[in-house]
C-alpha cells in the first residue's frame, strides 16, 4: 500500500511528529485546526491547511469534518495521533467508508480495546492479570459501591487517556463532584462522559509494554518503558529500558503480555496494530 497524502487529524506536538515523519517518506501532509488553533505551531509543519468549523477540542471530535477535510483536500489516508479520535472504532469506520486508509487498528479491534472496560474483560480472559476493577460503564450508584468495597479508587474514562478523566477518590463524600468532574472532562475530551473505576494502587511504578500484531496472528513485544514521573497523571517522559527492573521481572512482564495464544490476540490485533500494554499502571503522579 502506497500513501500519497496524509491527513492528520490531530494539533500540536503529535501533528507535528506525524508531519516529519511523513515528510522523510517522501508523503504529503495536510494539517487541520479549529477555528482558535490558527496559530499553532502544527499548521505551519504541514504542506497544506485546512480549516476546520468550531473551536477547542469539539472541532477534532467532528467526524464528518475530518472526513470532509480528506476528501477535499486529496488525501488517501487518515492518521488520527492519540487521543481525539485515535480510539474511536466510528472514525476508523468512516474513514473505510470513505476509501481513506486509517493509519491504526481497524474498527473492530478499537471496539475491543478502545473501549477500556472492554479491554480489560479482554486482558483477564487472555489471563494476563488486571487490577480490581469495575466490569461495565459505571453509574454513581455502582462507583459509591465500589469505593465502599475498597476504600480508594481512581475514576477513569472508558474511551480516555493522556490522564484526561481521572480522578483519585478517598472518601463517600468526594466522590459525587469527582465523578462530575470526570463525565464533563471524559466528553469535551473524547466525546463520551463514560466512566470506570479501579482500585487505587498507591505507590506503584509505571512500566508499559508496546506490542504488535500483523493480524496473521504473529504478535511481538518492542520491550518496556518507564513513565512514573508524571503530574496530574500525565507522563512528564519516559525512559527505556525501564532503569527500576530487575533482569527477572522485566522478562516475566514482557513474557506476560505475549503469553496469551496469539491467535486470542490475533482477533484483537489488525494489520499495523500497536497497543500499549500497562504491566504496572501507576495511579499516582
Amino acid at each position: 500500500m502506497t500513501i500519497a497524502c496524509l491527513l492528520i487529524a490531530n494539533r500540536g506536538e503529535i501533528a507535528i511528529r506525524i508531519a516529519r515523519a511523513a515528510a522523510e517518506l517522501g508523503i504529503r501532509t495536510v494539517g487541520v485546526c479549529s477555528e482558535d488553533d490558527g496559530s499553532s505551531l502544527h499548521t505551519r509543519r504541514v504542506d497544506l491547511l485546512h480549516r476546520l468549523l468550531g473551536t477547542g477540542a469539539a472541532a477534532y471530535l467532528d467526524i464528518p469534518g475530518m472526513i470532509a477535510a480528506a476528501r477535499e483536500t486529496g488525501c488517501d489516508a487518515v492518521h488520527p495521533g492519540y487521543g481525539f479520535l485515535s480510539e474511536n472504532p466510528a472514525f476508523a469506520r468512516a474513514c473505510a467508508g470513505a476509501g481513506l486508509t486509517f493509519v491504526g487498528p481497524d474498527a473492530a479491534t478499537l471496539d475491543r480495546l478502545g473501549d477500556k472496560t472492554e479491554a480489560r474483560a479482554l486482558a483477564q480472559r487472555l489471563g494476563v492479570p488486571v487490577a480490581a476493577g469495575t466490569t461495565v460503564r459505571t453509574t454513581l450508584a455502582q462507583a459509591e459501591t465500589f469505593l465502599a468495597e475498597h476504600g480508594s479508587a481512581m475514576i477513569k474514562a472508558v474511551a480516555g487517556g493522556g490522564g484526561r478523566g481521572m480522578r483519585v477518590v478517598a472518601s463517600a463524600a468526594a466522590l459525587p463532584a469527582a465523578f462530575a468532574r470526570c463525565q464533563a472532562e471524559a466528553l469535551a475530551a473524547f466525546g463520551s462522559d463514560a466512566l470506570y473505576l479501579e482500585a487505587l494502587i498507591r505507590n506503584a511504578r509505571h512500566i508499559e509494554v508496546q506490542i504488535i500484531g500483523d493480524g496473521t496472528g504473529a504478535v511481538a513485544h518492542l520491550g518496556e518503558r518507564e513513565c512514573s514521573l508524571q503530574r496530574r497523571h500525565q507522563k512528564i517522559f519516559e525512559i527505556a529500558p525501564s532503569p527500576t527492573l530487575s533482569a527477572a521481572l522485566r522478562v516475566r512482564i514482557c513474557a506476560t503480555v505475549v503469553s496469551a495464544p496469539s491467535s486470542s490476540w490475533s482477533a484483537a490485533m489488525s494489520p499495523c496494530s500497536s497497543r500499549p500494554i500497562r504491566a504496572c499502571r501507576s495511579n499516582t503522579p
